[in-house]
């Protein structure tokens, strides 16, 4: 059982910044990879990016002003958005890839609940 909890979601004008937090906690052995997707009203969810061990991609809308990043000591993933535009505004959902058992090595995907961007104009 794996729980992920996002936080850092607000409302913010066209220009500013904002940090997105998600914490992961359960029956934890790895986090191989961890990521951010959003949703914006009227549309599919999408790829904002993802960091593994030691990589990153990131959607070609947010590069450049996004920035994620890690903290495996406290199994937090971070979303630094920076020059937040309008069409930023959707829910951030929180995903990571989990080995929980190291013997089995088994690989299982966890979403949060997502957190709540609004860009104004």
């Amino acid at each position: 059982q794996v729980q992920l909890v996002e936080s850092g979601g607000g409302l913010v004008q066209a220009g500013g910044s904002l940090r997105l937090s998600c914490a992961a906690s359960g029956s934890i052995f790895r986090i191989n990879t961890m990521g951010w997707y959003r949703e914006a009203p009227g549309k599919q969810r999408e790829l904002v990016a993802t960091i593994g061990s030691s990589t990153t991609s990131y959607a070609d809308a947010v590069k450049g002003r996004f920035t994620i990043s890690r903290d495996n000591a406290r199994n937090t993933v971070y979303l630094q958005m920076n020059s937040l535009e309008p069409e930023d505004t959707a829910v951030y959902y929180c995903k990571a890839i989990v080995v929980v058992d190291r013997n089995r090595g088994n690989q299982y995907q966890y979403w949060g609940q997502g957190t709540q961007v609004t860009v104004s104009s």
